[in-house]
């Protein structure tokens, strides 16, 4: 049974990134495709590896954060990756609460003095 290889071409389609984006987490040692001659070619490994880092990346952690936690399962398994993700996920978790109470008073305080400012021009 053959395994689904896609082009550089089709990764960049796949996930909807650009070529530049691609040789980048390929550069700094996120994703590495087979090569052959000048052709890079992404296996079953490299497709997962992009998913977890474009969910990483959705849920705001750095590509250092990433790479890091991506080796782990290379040098101590699954059980020890999914420690580190728990612990990830809780500083994460703190960091967008704080973020999103910070954005909640900056509507309210914009809110206020728009409807101050909207009453002054009545």
């Amino acid at each position: 049974m053959s395994e689904t290889r896609l082009s550089f071409k089709e990764m960049c389609a796949k996930f909807d990134v650009t070529p530049r984006t691609l040789r980048y987490y390929e550069y700094i040692e996120l994703l590495q495709p087979e090569k052959e001659g000048r052709s890079r070619f992404y296996g079953p490994k490299e497709l997962a590896r992009m998913t977890l880092i474009l969910r990483g990346r959705r849920f705001g952690f750095s590509l250092e954060d990433i790479r890091q936690w991506l080796l782990i399962y290379e040098h101590e398994g699954t059980q020890a990756q999914m420690r580190e993700w728990v612990a990830l996920a809780d500083q994460q978790l703190i960091e967008l609460a704080d973020q999103k109470k910070q954005l909640e008073d900056t509507i309210a305080e914009l809110q206020s003095l728009r409807d101050e400012t909207a009453d002054t021009i009545s």
